[in-house]
């Protein structure tokens, strides 16, 4: 089951555009290790699962993988043959827009080569560019 919101202040979005870089959400804090975006662009909510999938699989159920990403946007689109005009397309997807810096997912309680490893295996998935991030730690 693809993700998406319970409900919506509004049910069609305008699409805007995705300006600057993360100042949220841009530092590993819950797992130790963690995937960044180094793009923008849009992330789906079958793109986020089929990550979230990939990471669970190759850790056979060692580890806690976190998600920091939600598709709280609905992507409209027009059925295909239509003619143009008669208003704007239905919701047909949900995304999560994605700054450079944002935090994309994170994981915890394994090692840094299973981790790095896992979470390669996620950057495939992603249609931002990503890299393996560690967490900071005081001191």
């Amino acid at each position: 089951m693809a993700l998406m919101p319970k409900r919506v202040k509004y049910r069609k979005w305008q699409r805007g555009k995705i300006k600057g870089v993360a100042t949220k959400g841009n530092y590993v804090s819950y797992g130790e290790f963690g995937l960044q975006s180094m793009g923008t662009g849009m992330v789906t909510g079958r793109q986020i699962e089929a990550g979230r999938v990939a990471a669970t699989h190759y850790l056979h159920r060692q580890g806690k993988v976190f998600i920091r990403i939600f598709p709280h946007r609905s992507m409209s689109s027009k059925p295909l043959e239509t003619r143009m005009g008669k208003g704007k397309g239905e919701p047909d997807y949900w995304a999560a827009r994605v700054k450079p810096g944002t935090i994309l997912y994170e994981v915890g309680g394994v090692s840094e080569d299973v981790a790095r490893e896992a979470l390669l295996r996620v950057c495939h998935k992603m249609p931002v560019k990503c890299r393996f991030v560690t967490r900071r730690h005081a001191g």
